[in-house]
């Protein structure tokens, strides 16, 4: 089992020592996939935007979807991953192996859901983000050969979340972040016609994403069947539906519906700015990219939270989960901090490339060093908040907190609010991004008090399921 290895007093310089190792082993592994993830999505932008704007708000807002499974797919990952912790520390592995048969089934129903609907309707759902034909079309293009990626992106994200869960995140991080090499490798061929490859431009964006796909859940697949630690067995895929089966959707409906109801609302923050210009859209896509690559750290910090607290809390460690939980906010903190001075940093040099390398409007240079100067500061709200519901709470199985929380925060005042100010008040565009990204302070406070009364604090394991 991997576990931190504790001296005698808890909060001693030695056990401290220890912890921040183990942290930083977990942590710097899921680090390097989210950034792995941003660069294969900065390479899209940039490589994008030798093609033209249209194609470069096309990929920005059809990639609303992918957002929308990898939302959900968040979200059921991370219950699993909870699951799976716990039951690990406790040293329960025939239910760890279990719990990723009963994941990866519900993942496929989820995934090719979403691979039918942007196959078959495509049109439809880039209307709802555009009303720029153009847009449309070449949004079109890439929906119809990107949508069988979302069902194999799907089975990848589950089964490697449950991989970290049990102490793999090197073998979890060297998949992915090989398969988003090949990724970058192949947009690369397919947008400029490298070699024998042809020129697709925003179609060859989507292949890529696709092969790359296909590729990640073969290497997956082979893993699960061959691994010593924990098996994929086809049998817990159909098994019936039992008492864990009733433990893992007590915990996997809320989060995958608290993150589809965060990723909505984001897609509808896009849908407003898509209404309102395609240079606003162009801008917030470039922006988007920066900001993820501030918040690697943070987010991986946040998961080595979930994994850490959730292997103490299945092993009855509460008074160490609790004392490991403060730690873990202190992270974020300094996280946040540093990844908002990142985005700061880089602003100069994003400014510069976008002068003398992209083409686009003089508007979207204008309004991206205000975007950015916004997303340097929003970062710190957006760390300290998925570190609390998707890394504390979250371990304990308090997973229902953040589904109502996002609801009110991000449905009952940004998405409103945000309507109101575009197409009501009429406000320029600047203000009503502004105003649509103050959603993460406006829940924070409440998260603090939530966190201080500790119901949150929870062995969720079971005997015999």
């Amino acid at each position: 089992m991997t576990q931190i290895s504790l001296s005698p007093e808890l909060g001693s310089p030695a056990e401290k020592k220890a912890f921040y190792k183990h942290a930083l082993k977990i942590t710097l592994p899921i680090a390097l996939q989210n950034f792995m993830d941003a660069a294969v999505s900065s390479a899209d932008i940039i490589m994008l935007s030798f093609v033209n704007q249209q194609a470069l708000a096309a990929s920005s807002l059809a990639g609303n979807v992918a957002f929308s499974v990898s939302n959900l797919m968040f979200g059921l990952s991370s219950a699993a991953a909870v699951m799976s912790a716990q039951y690990w520390g406790k040293g329960d592995r025939k239910t760890v192996e279990k719990v990723l048969g009963l994941s990866l089934k519900f993942a496929l129903i989820i995934g090719l859901f979403f691979t039918l609907a942007a196959g078959f309707f495509p049109g439809f759902i880039m209307s709802l983000f555009s009303n720029d034909q153009d847009v449309i079309q070449n949004g079109v293009i890439y929906l119809q050969a990107v949508c069988a990626s979302y069902v194999l992106g799907a089975l990848a994200q589950v089964y490697l979340s449950v991989m970290r869960s049990v102490g793999r995140v090197k073998m979890s991080a060297v998949v992915h972040s090989l398969a988003v090499a090949l990724n970058v490798l192949l947009n690369a061929c397919f947008i400029f016609g490298w070699g024998p490859f042809p020129e697709l431009g925003i179609l060859g964006v989507a292949l890529a994403t696709t092969i790359t796909r296909v590729i990640e859940v073969i290497i997956c697949t082979i893993d699960g069947f061959n691994c010593d630690i924990i098996r994929l067995k086809v049998k817990y895929m159909l098994q019936k539906a039992g008492q864990l089966t009733k433990d893992f959707l007590r915990m996997a409906v809320p989060a995958a519906g608290n993150d589809m109801v965060w990723g909505l609302a984001i897609s509808v923050y896009s849908a407003i700015l898509g209404h309102l210009s395609t240079d606003i859209v162009a801008a917030n896509s470039v922006a988007n990219v920066v900001r993820n690559f501030g918040t690697v750290v943070c987010f991986g910090t946040a998961s080595a939270a979930a994994i850490i607290l959730g292997q103490a809390m299945g092993d009855n460690k509460l008074k160490e989960a609790r004392a490991y939980a403060k730690r873990f906010i202190g992270m974020a903190v300094w996280t946040a901090l540093i990844g908002g001075g990142l985005i700061l940093l880089c602003s100069p040099l994003v400014m510069n490339f976008m002068h003398i390398y992209v083409t686009v409007t003089d508007v979207v240079k204008q309004e991206l060093p205000l975007m950015l100067f916004i997303n340097a500061y929003y970062v710190l709200g957006m760390s300290l908040n998925t570190m609390l519901i998707c890394g504390i709470f979250r371990s304990g199985g308090d997973v229902k907190y953040g589904l109502f929380c996002d609801l009110i925060a991000m449905w009952g005042y940004a998405v409103p609010i945000g309507l109101i100010c575009a197409f009501v008040l009429k406000l320029p565009e600047m203000w009503v991004y502004f105003i649509l990204y103050l959603d993460e302070f406006v829940k924070l406070p409440v998260n603090i008090w939530h966190y201080k009364k500790m119901t949150w604090l929870k062995n969720i394991t079971r005997d015999n399921v």
